[in-house]
């Protein structure tokens, strides 16, 4: 157990290294307002604190900087989340005012917002395959040999692509494969459409359509872009603006991490629903070694859709972002359900 005294200069050394990411002496922490212990007994706790490993010493310095550990004890024991200003929340609900044809846009619509407002890299999961399931689908031809595959999902989500059609296709054909599906796959899985495909629709075609193997690879194909989730970013350079990140070898790792769109959504993909912190070496991923991720799902009617994420240095401003990851989610959540009951 940490002595009152040692809780102070503890949130007084981490709040200070946040703003301003420097090293902190113990003259900095005796000049607080809140502070009233002189510089020889704040030196002295600040020994017993790096002894416990709630602080570290940087090689060339009379500082102190937060450890995993400290900043760990300091975001469960130490802060509460920042309320938002009423500038803040009537910014975040004008941008969600605009009329959105898609939910696709909602949610980059919510990257952006997040990395504005933050100032860190916003990294947005969209509706999670392995939940949603499909509604309907359509295929509309726009040639003779184009058409437009439609799948829509029951978060509403809705999947356009342009796929080829076989030659001298029968209107006729196209539209009774596409009552096949939709009377067959309604409410399977996305991730399960092309087992579904494979094992039992496949049948069904191969006994009722004449271009059987053509129609089965068209949607083989249309089916295999449904495997992957949705991965938006906002403020992906956001990280280029903190100190810590000055290290080239290190931003090109993290950059190329970001291309994966597999990677990023197994590693931001929550564990428990609300809100998470992870910091440093609980990313369990060695890039992430320096960073903090703090994650926050948004639902429907209490169905689990999709995360959102903060992607900074752990010397984050932990309570703004809480702050305002917590009413985000939440303000998604609430528009999301809106536009689901339509």
């Amino acid at each position: 157990m940490l002595t009152e005294r040692q809780l102070l200069i503890l949130k007084a050394i981490v709040d200070n290294y946040i703003t301003h990411a420097e090293p902190v002496g113990s003259r900095s922490v005796s000049k607080r307002e809140d502070i009233d212990y002189s510089p020889a007994t704040i030196r002295n706790e600040m020994s017993d604190l790096e002894e416990l490993g709630f602080l570290e010493k940087p090689h060339s310095s009379a500082g102190r900087i937060p450890s995993h550990k400290g900043y760990r004890y300091y975001v469960d024991h130490l802060l509460s989340p920042k309320k938002l200003s009423k500038n803040e929340i009537i910014g975040i609900q004008s941008m969600f005012r605009d009329r959105f044809s898609e939910i696709e846009q909602v949610i980059q619509q919510s990257a952006k917002i997040l990395s504005n407002l933050t100032s860190y890299t916003s990294i947005v999961l969209g509706p999670e395959v392995f939940e949603s399931t499909l509604r309907q689908i359509q295929i509309v031809p726009i040639s003779s040999s184009a058409a437009v595959a439609i799948i829509v999902t029951d978060t509403g989500h809705v999947e356009n692509q342009t796929v080829a059609l076989p030659e001298n296709l029968d209107v006729n054909e196209l539209e009774k494969v596409v009552n096949i599906l939709n009377a067959s796959l309604k409410g399977v899985p996305l991730v399960k459409l092309r087992d579904k495909l494979t094992t039992e629709i496949s049948k069904v075609l191969e006994k009722y359509i004449d271009q059987y193997d053509e129609m089965l690879s068209l949607l083989n194909k249309t089916f295999l872009s449904q495997q992957n989730e949705k991965v938006f970013f906002g403020g992906k350079t956001n990280i280029l603006a903190q100190p810590e990140f000055n290290d080239v070898e290190r931003v090109r790792r993290l950059f190329n991490i970001f291309e994966e769109d597999e990677l990023i959504s197994r590693l931001f993909r929550p564990e428990d629903k609300g809100l998470t912190i992870k910091i440093g070496q609980e990313n369990r991923f060695e890039p992430f070694d320096d960073c903090t991720v703090v994650t926050a799902t948004y639902s429907v009617e209490g169905k689990n859709m999709g995360t959102i994420s903060i992607l900074g240095p752990t010397r984050m401003e932990y309570q703004r972002v809480i702050g305002i990851l917590d009413y985000l989610s939440k303000d998604l959540s609430k528009l999301l359900t809106k536009r689901y009951q339509q």
